[in-house]
């Protein structure tokens, strides 16, 4: 991604990077058909490094931080920020340290323990942003993430490494603009930076269109917010804990709702119902295997679909934050036994009577 980096706030000298960006856009034409878009492809972010977008954000903030002179990166994260600053303090040679809160998925906290992060669990999600305050006080930590309520989003300028997601899917595009980019919502970070990024692109002449943007949410913040067109972003009711660890916030950004509202977009609150099943379709269909808070994009272009708003003829790219195995333990059964033939022949009788193949 560096190679756009006359349109990135930080000097070539300074730059570290574990080669992230360039991520495949992929057309999707079975499940996209599925959905009411044959005409659908999925940007794939889960080829980055760390195997998440959080990669386009941290080789800036790492870069920053070591240039300014920062000795401990530091972020509150449910796992793939955290997991993705780990690698990239880690290729600094920098401390890093990364609070979370309990039930964080189990695969996300062992990514961040091998790449030698601290990792501070706490019982309250909010107390990660008291121990962060702190720490910035106290000991001059570089924090990456929010760290106060309501919160306002991620560290500025490393926000700014979200904008290549945009320039990569016009380039791949050959200069066309999708009419409707979505994705998975938490606190907006990396929807307001690809909007930034199109948006960019439109000034400066390169674009003569700009698409919508889709926020895939769990609890509808910013479907209340955009129902009740105000400028508030309220709190909602935590009715149900997501499967979609990623994205289980009760709070969204002003920034997120400032990118809906200046492309004409729409928030669409996604629940756990059928969210594994469209995971498995997604992996089958087109060999994707996207983590859970990645598969929301896809249930809430079938709800526009359904409602008329995305139209059949249009063009939707959506993309996929993180692959499947990084909470491989909360989308399949970890007790599953699926046993062994103890003879060939047992196993090609249970093969022809189940699977109709022969």
């Amino acid at each position: 991604m560096w190679k756009y980096i006359q349109r990135l706030p930080c000097a070539s000298k300074d730059i570290v990077s574990l080669g992230e960006g360039q991520t495949p856009l992929t057309p999707c034409s079975r499940i996209g058909s599925s959905l009411g878009v044959p005409n659908f492809a999925i940007k794939d972010e889960s080829r980055n490094p760390t195997w998440s977008y959080k990669d386009r954000f941290s080789t800036v903030a790492v870069s920053i931080a070591r240039a300014q002179g920062a000795k401990v990166v530091a972020t509150a994260s449910s796992g793939n920020a955290g997991a993705s600053l780990a690698a990239y303090a880690a290729k600094a040679d920098m401390d890093c340290v990364v609070a979370t809160f309990a039930g964080t998925a189990g695969p996300m906290l062992s990514q961040i323990r091998k790449h030698g992060a601290i990792v501070l669990t706490l019982a309250n999600k909010v107390d990660r942003w008291k121990i962060l305050a702190e720490a910035q006080d106290r000991f001059g930590w570089f924090v990456t993430s929010p760290f106060s309520a309501p919160v306002v989003g991620s560290h500025p300028l490393a926000i700014e490494g979200y904008k290549t997601i945009a320039y990569e899917i016009v380039e791949q595009r050959s200069g066309n603009v999708p009419d409707w980019c979505v994705m998975p919502v938490c606190y907006g970070d990396a929807l307001s930076g690809v909007w930034a990024g199109f948006k960019e692109l439109f000034h400066a002449g390169l674009i003569d269109c700009l698409p919508k943007m889709v926020a895939a949410e769990v609890h509808g913040s910013l479907t209340a917010a955009l129902a009740d067109r105000t400028d508030q972003v309220a709190e909602q009711e935590a009715s149900f804990a997501s499967i979609a660890v990623s994205i289980g916030t009760s709070r969204s950004t002003y920034q997120a709702l400032r990118a809906l509202r200046e492309s004409s977009g729409h928030a669409v609150q996604v629940s756990n119902e059928g969210l594994v099943d469209m995971q498995s379709r997604l992996a089958r269909s087109e060999g994707i295997f996207a983590e859970l808070a990645s598969v929301t994009p896809l249930m809430a272009i079938r709800a526009l679909t359904d409602r008329r708003i995305i139209a059949a003829t249009d063009s939707v790219v959506a993309v996929v934050t993180a692959g499947g195995l990084k909470d491989l333990d909360r989308s399949t059964d970890p007790g599953a036994d699926y046993g062994a033939f103890n003879t060939t022949e047992d196993a090609w009788n249970w093969f022809l009577k189940g699977h109709g193949m022969a």
